[in-house]
């Protein structure tokens, strides 16, 4: 009996990566790295912590200054590459590369922005037929397929001639993209924002405001939800 008991008791004791995973839903992002690093074993698990780190790492650069930003979000890619290394066919491992290389991006030259085009594409696509209910990975390609819907006929002509292409892709398809996410994830602010944002640069601003009106009532989960609520509620003033 009191082994049983002994037994709960160790059993009902939170793993260090579920105890990171609270520091995160907390989003106290620096203890929630520390956490992580601390399931690193040497084994195939050390994906799961991996992609975790990455995650938080990028949600530590969103809080950062613009100039500090780039060394976290490097880290970011370097974790996430480690983890694809080690369990590739792992949705959450593609989908947190993807966003890490969409943000390293930024910082890149045309001609690296598009090769990483093509990359983040795939590893989206991987990431959601891994799991079909990954709404993360929704959400990011209606932000990829928004950013492609971006750019301009003479942009485009001059990338496919010079820079060998851009993917196929535009408003249309972020909208599915995003429309999906929200279907898996109903109160996930950042899920509506982006639709919101797509329905603005498509020139349908009523139905942009229609969207950031529901998003303001939904719960913060991101630090970085903070910004998105600024930038709402600017674009919905008069």
């Amino acid at each position: 009996m009191i082994f049983t008991l002994f037994v709960l008791v160790l059993c009902s004791e939170p793993t260090t990566l579920q105890k990171g995973d609270e520091y995160f839903r907390n989003q106290d992002y620096s203890a929630a790295i520390s956490m992580y690093q601390n399931n690193l074993n040497g084994t195939q698990q050390d994906a799961e912590s991996l992609w975790r780190i990455a995650r938080a790492t990028i949600c530590l650069g969103d809080m950062c200054q613009r100039k500090e930003q780039e060394k976290h979000y490097r880290n970011a890619l370097e974790r996430s590459a480690a983890a694809v290394k080690l369990d590739s066919l792992n949705s959450n491992v593609q989908c947190w590369y993807a966003i890490s290389l969409g943000y390293i991006a930024i910082f890149e030259g045309s001609k690296r922005k598009v090769e990483f085009c093509t990359n983040i594409q795939r590893a989206l696509e991987l990431s959601i037929n891994l799991d079909p209910r990954n709404d993360v990975a929704f959400s990011v390609y209606g932000t990829f397929y928004r950013a492609l819907g971006n750019v301009g006929w003479l942009e485009r002509n001059l990338a496919n001639l010079l820079l060998g292409g851009l993917p196929e892709g535009g408003y249309a398809e972020a909208e599915t993209m995003l429309l999906k996410a929200i279907e898996l994830k109903p109160n996930i602010l950042r899920h509506r924002y982006e639709l919101g944002l797509l329905y603005f640069d498509w020139g349908k601003e009523n139905k942009g405001r229609e969207i950031f009106r529901a998003a303001l009532l939904l719960p913060v989960t991101l630090a970085s939800d903070h910004t998105r609520i600024k930038i709402m509620k600017q674009k919905l003033l008069p």
